[in-house]
């Protein structure tokens, strides 16, 4: 399909309405990175997302988009709640894909002699790969408690902090959540899996700071060039996976896809009663990421302690999902209106005096963290109200796929990407030569080029850029 793109600005690029679109499609990108994204079929999905009932302004596609299930990844969308949709394929099967952010007081000289110490007691303390059970042992019960109250579980369970909840999107906790729809299979793929890191692009990372480019905002966050932080990179697990699955079947089985440009962007109404019904399903799910991703922090904090002697001051900075779909105001046609907005692959953003911001952050802006590839950079940035007009208050959330996993194995072994690793000074573990094979850094887009284009058009600010000295993968 030829598909006619028409270049606005230098970041800014564009799919007029035609046919049966709705709205136009915008993509965010510079000619650098819009080469890649024409490798694949991104700009097609990004088009078909413009087909969707009730979608409001444009169909987005931020600066590390690439093909994805339904939507691109790096897509968003928003639709009215009178005549709008949901659609699994908007949020992807990783539900609740998410980073969080920890700084410390140790510094960087301190834990560079004891990296190695530090990464495998990590490993021993955290399950981690594609088949890593959790050391928990919930029953059913217990797991219907996670995914109705998500962090705050694990802060009646010691394992959490009322500050850490504070300096957690939804404060850990999606309100909609209703456990006693979620199917068994999504229970008997969640209960071995909490607490656990997972495979695929999910990591764990000990970080320096290498460049503040806000002071300012940095020491509001707590970030200094003399200490390290933690960065924690996973989402829902099997579970997530199976409420995606389920509501696809149960879409594709009572709307069909006849209508629509892709099956994959099979959907329902918001306000019908299987649209809310997947609401309240995939709320569940993001619950248990939130849920996980804290029980993992809690890990490391003891894992710092054992190796470190104390683990004091190791305070979440923040934790953004970026795999959802949630209910938010945002400015349409000039009056203030609530939108159901899709993430998929795409990091909130918002800027100053949003209610929804820590108090701590308000005057600020929401933190934004986006995760480098193992190996390359991480950013931490600033929201903007840029990015409220631009996007519904969406940047990037990483750096995005250049190359499958098929063809890492093909072109890279495992014991070269260790091998190039520790020649940069980063210490790595991972469950599996394969899996460290398939997050080469050379498969994905450069971390640095996405956030000069979020930064320069405003979808976000850069304040630090922080780079591994040990990584965890699975």
């Amino acid at each position: 399909m030829v598909i006619e793109i028409k270049k606005i600005n230098e970041f800014t690029w564009k799919i007029e309405k035609t046919g049966k679109m709705n709205v136009p499609a915008v993509i965010y990108a510079s000619e650098k990175l819009m080469a890649g994204i024409k490798q694949d079929i991104t700009l097609e999905q990004v088009r078909n997302v413009s087909f969707l009932p009730g979608i409001i302004n444009a169909s987005y596609a931020l600066p590390d988009a690439h093909q994805g299930y339904g939507f691109s990844i790096g897509g968003v969308a928003a639709f009215s709640m009178k005549d709008g949709i949901i659609s699994p394929g908007g949020v992807g099967y990783d539900i609740n894909c998410g980073v969080r952010l920890l700084r410390t007081d140790f510094s960087v000289d301190k834990t560079e002699k004891v990296k190695k110490q530090l990464l495998n007691q990590l490993f021993r303390d955290i399950p981690a790969g594609l088949g890593g059970k959790s050391q928990l042992r919930l029953t059913r019960e217990e797991l219907a408690e996670v995914l109705a109250k998500g962090s705050g579980w694990a802060l009646e369970k010691g394992m959490a902090t009322k500050d850490d909840l504070e300096k957690t999107e939804e404060n850990g906790k999606m309100k909609q959540a209703d456990p006693c729809i979620v199917s068994d299979r999504a229970y008997s793929r969640g209960l071995p899996q909490l607490d656990t890191l997972g495979s695929g692009n999910h990591f764990l990372e000990i970080q320096k700071v290498d460049k503040i480019y806000d002071e300012k905002l940095a020491k509001a966050m707590g970030i200094s060039k003399e200490n390290i932080t933690i960065m924690i990179h996973c989402g829902s697990r099997g579970l997530g996976h199976q409420v995606a699955s389920d509501y696809i079947t149960k879409m594709e089985n009572k709307f069909g896809w006849a209508d629509l440009p892709d099956r994959e962007l099979i959907n329902a109404p918001i306000n019908s009663d299987l649209g809310q019904e997947y609401l309240k399903a995939m709320c569940s799910a993001v619950n248990y990421a939130f849920c996980n991703r804290q029980i993992i922090m809690h890990h490391v904090r003891e894992a710092f302690k054992k190796i470190m002697g104390e683990n004091e001051n190791m305070n979440l900075v923040y934790d953004v999902a970026h795999n959802i779909a949630k209910m938010e105001k945002h400015e349409v046609d000039g009056k203030m209106q609530e939108v159901c907005i899709h993430r998929k692959g795409a990091t909130r953003s918002f800027g100053p005096g949003r209610e929804e911001i820590p108090k701590a952050y308000r005057k600020i802006g929401q933190p934004v963290i986006i995760p480098g590839s193992m190996g390359t950079a991480s950013y931490l940035m600033i929201g903007t109200k840029e990015a409220e007009q631009l996007c519904f208050g969406s940047t990037a959330h990483g750096a995005g796929r250049v190359a499958s996993r098929h063809a890492a194995l093909r072109e890279f072994r495992g014991e070269q990407i260790r091998q190039e690793l520790e020649k940069k000074g980063i210490e790595v573990k991972s469950t599996s030569w394969k899996g460290l094979v398939e997050e080469a850094p050379q498969v994905y887009k450069d971390i640095d080029e996405v956030v000069r284009v979020s930064h320069e058009l405003g979808l976000a600010r850069k304040v630090a850029r922080l780079v591994p000295i040990a990584v965890m993968k699975g």
